[in-house]
């Protein structure tokens, strides 16, 4: 089955082509071609790349996701993969599927309609999936199917004690308050490859996998399932990240409201959008330039990346004393899977935990998948690049057949 994967950012398109079936091992799928359209909103970049390696590449203006998304089919119908033979199916990453959507969904109207009620919850990226969504619908008329894969769905078992907050009862069930957790499609691709990798049976593999990226969340695993992760009711909560502020006092934001007489909803755009390693650094969310900002002797840079290395290295104790202890933990994400000296940061002082890093194999392990802690550590630590793209595929091509078996 060839899928189109449709993934959207805040200001990004990622697509992949990808063909597999129902029996194609993880790691093993084809890919047909795949690209990136960046800086949307602006004068972006088209990088476009067939399986071949031909390549694509433009600059022009895109004002929003949905032209994007029209540029894409533009360019994957060039290639005679609209049509007979081509694309049979098109799988969306959504991020928010708040409490109706718990697994991948065929789209329809009212599938649209209630992605749209969830805007507010995860402002940054159900509307740009949206968009992308319906232009779409409108490129194929119906004529191939749309699957909808939520990052919150592979948190929605996870137990009461960490699902739930402690607020009135009566509002949490009135309007669904509870924990959703994000980047599941993230952390299952970590938990799921390890299991490959190590040759570990999946419902008895226990880890910490940890996706750092311009977003960032942990996650505690235990026998396949996620029993806690750090975001919560929305993308905010958590860890320090590139523009979010992750954890902070409730209070806060009431104080800021009446110290800077401005509304809740532009504090909440500062803790969205102005905070993390931007807002400490007041230089940039990119963790390359804030490592070679501190080594130039900055040291708003050199605070920001303490944070942010800080209040990892607390989640991850936390979820391996939650865990009552784990086989590994996983990098995954840009910074987790590019960055050495972060990882090695996180990682240094964990050996009364069983975490052991080994310098050399961390120093050469960058965007490449493998082992990075001594031989004798009690807890693995692993880089696993994420492909999420994967993921979506496999869902979709799962979704459609459970439908077509109705």
């Amino acid at each position: 089955m060839k899928i189109l994967v449709i993934n959207c950012g805040s200001s990004t398109l990622k697509f992949q082509v990808i063909e597999l079936d129902e029996n194609t091992p993880l790691g093993r799928e084809r890919r047909l071609g795949h690209g990136l359209v960046d800086r949307i909103g602006r004068r972006g970049e088209i990088k476009f790349v067939t399986e071949n390696g031909e390549r694509f590449q433009e600059t022009a203006e895109i004002a929003d996701h949905g032209m994007a998304a029209r540029r894409v089919f533009e360019w994957l119908k060039s290639l005679g993969l609209m049509g007979q033979g081509g694309i049979e199916a098109v799988g969306h990453r959504v991020v928010h599927g708040g409490h109706r959507f718990i697994e991948p969904t065929q789209i329809d109207d009212g599938v649209i309609g209630a992605i749209e009620a969830l805007r507010f919850l995860a402002p940054l990226h159900n509307d740009p999936s949206l968009k992308a969504i319906r232009t779409a619908r409108t490129i194929l008329d119906d004529v191939l199917p749309m699957v909808a894969v939520f990052d919150t769905a592979f948190h929605v078992n996870m137990p009461k004690r960490s699902s739930h907050y402690a607020i009135p009862r009566e509002l949490a069930v009135k309007h669904h308050i509870r924990r959703y957790g994000f980047h599941g499609l993230a952390h299952r691709y970590m938990f799921e490859r390890y299991a490959m990798i190590t040759k570990k049976v999946l419902e008895k593999v226990k880890l910490v996998t940890v996706q750092l990226g311009n977003g960032c969340s942990a996650t505690a695993i235990n026998g396949g399932r996620s029993v806690d992760t750090s975001m919560g009711f929305t993308p905010l909560e958590g860890l320090m990240m590139g523009t979010r502020s992750g954890d902070v006092d409730p209070h806060l934001i009431g104080y800021l409201v009446n110290l800077e007489g401005v509304d809740i909803s532009e504090v909440e755009k500062w803790l969205n959008t102005k905070s993390g390693l931007l807002g400490v650094s007041g230089l940039s969310q990119d963790m390359r330039e804030l490592l070679r900002a501190e080594s130039e002797g900055d040291k708003n840079a050199a605070l920001a990346v303490e944070m942010f290395c800080y209040r990892v290295k607390k989640q991850i104790g936390a979820y391996l004393a939650a865990l009552d202890g784990a086989e590994a933990v996983i990098f995954g994400g840009g910074i987790g899977e590019n960055s050495p000296p972060v990882r090695s940061r996180i990682c240094a002082g964990m050996q009364w935990f069983g975490m052991d890093i080994d310098e050399n194999r961390n120093n050469t392990m960058t965007g490449i998948e493998g082992k990075i802690s001594t031989d004798d550590a009690k807890v693995e630590i692993y880089v696993i690049p994420v492909d999420e793209a994967v993921m979506i595929a496999r869902d979709s091509g799962d979704c459609l057949r459970k439908h077509h078996l109705k």
